[in-house]
């Protein structure tokens, strides 16, 4: 391959490393499993613009990567993100003081700018809101950690330096409160229980989150959970994290055998439990229709503050979607 200089008014947009155990596989194919929301087209259009590098050298969509190698896409412009703009948003303010805010983020309202989500994100909101805010580590103002988009629930957002420090440290060190309130497929055998295993990015996709024995890629999850209620083919649960990795809560239940109702990613919106009846699959849809999201709540979050060293403690109602779907497998359980 032929080497080019990375000239100072390119930017880097998506960073990867190669698994050591990664079979040969053209880079378009490779990238589509990792870049949300792009196309085989676009990321093929990227490589013939020499915006796709491996090891610092341009490639072609035809390039086979192999263990190792360090893929790089960039382009001429700034990844959105750092163009945070402020934007009036609607979002429900929990609690706020002079250095952090607890907000309590509907369903469908993304946390940050990315691919396929520009603008109309909770960071713009809150640049809104707040004016500024101290950046973490990855450039993102104000975020000590997240929730997914269709997720809904507590989220605490730094205010200033301190805050940022103190309540990222809370969260590296697993001190915080975080529970969950989801709605899963079918009824687990155990009404209480802890998950503690090792999640990596799935190897045939990269979007989702499984369970793997190789811990050198991996990092340790801890969830626990305990079942509410239970409907015969979904069950109301509480999940507790000990740790915080991306989609944890959605990977374990998946592993578990109880995938989230309607959780598509993890294959939760398909009928996973119950009976072949049309009349029972309109039901389901009626449901699906009445949520269309995953089952997933960020019910209470507790935390330390990181200026008066209080114990802090928030608890969200659910939201009225998940309120109604919960209902019906309610009322639909007494009939059956």
């Amino acid at each position: 391959m032929e080497e080019i200089d990375i000239k100072d008014n390119l930017f880097e947009h998506f960073s990867f490393s190669v698994d050591p155990g990664q079979d040969p596989l053209r880079i378009d194919k490779f990238l589509m499993n990792r870049v949300e929301n792009a196309s085989r087209n676009k990321i093929q259009i990227a490589a013939k613009n020499n915006c796709i590098l491996v090891n610092g050298n341009p490639v072609k969509p035809n390039y086979k990567v192999k263990p190792g190698n360090e893929i790089k896409i960039m382009f001429s412009y700034p990844p959105y993100e750092n163009l945070l703009e402020p934007e009036k948003i609607d979002f429900e303010i929990i609690y706020e003081d002079d250095h952090l805010i607890v907000v309590n983020k509907p369903p469908s309202l993304v946390v940050h700018p990315g691919h396929g989500n520009y603008s109309g994100t909770l960071l713009n909101g809150l640049l809104y809101h707040l004016g500024e805010m101290p950046e973490n580590s990855s450039g993102r103002p104000g975020l000590v950690h997240r929730i997914d988009k269709d997720t809904s629930g507590l989220l605490v957002v730094a205010k200033s330096e301190l805050a940022m420090r103190e309540l990222s440290q809370q969260f590296f060190l697993k001190e915080t409160e975080r529970k969950y309130i989801l709605l899963v497929w079918g009824e687990p055998n155990d009404d209480v229980g802890r998950i503690d295993n090792f999640l990596a990015r799935d190897k045939k996709n990269r979007m989702i989150m499984s369970v793997t024995d190789e811990e050198e890629s991996a990092k340790r999850a801890i969830t626990n959970y305990k079942v509410i209620e239970k409907f015969n083919y979904v069950s109301l649960i509480e999940c507790q994290l000990e740790t915080g990795r991306t989609h944890q809560i959605r990977a374990h239940m998946k592993h578990l055998g109880h995938t989230i109702f309607n959780d598509a990613r993890y294959g939760g919106d398909k009928i996973l439990k119950g009976t072949i009846f049309n009349k029972y699959k309109q039901f389901v849809d009626n449901c699906f229709k009445i949520l269309p999201r995953q089952a997933l709540h960020a019910k209470t979050l507790g935390f330390i503050h990181p200026l008066t060293r209080e114990k802090m403690r928030f608890n969200s109602d659910l939201p009225f979607d998940m309120i109604s779907c919960i209902e019906k497998w309610r009322n639909y359980s007494k009939i059956i």
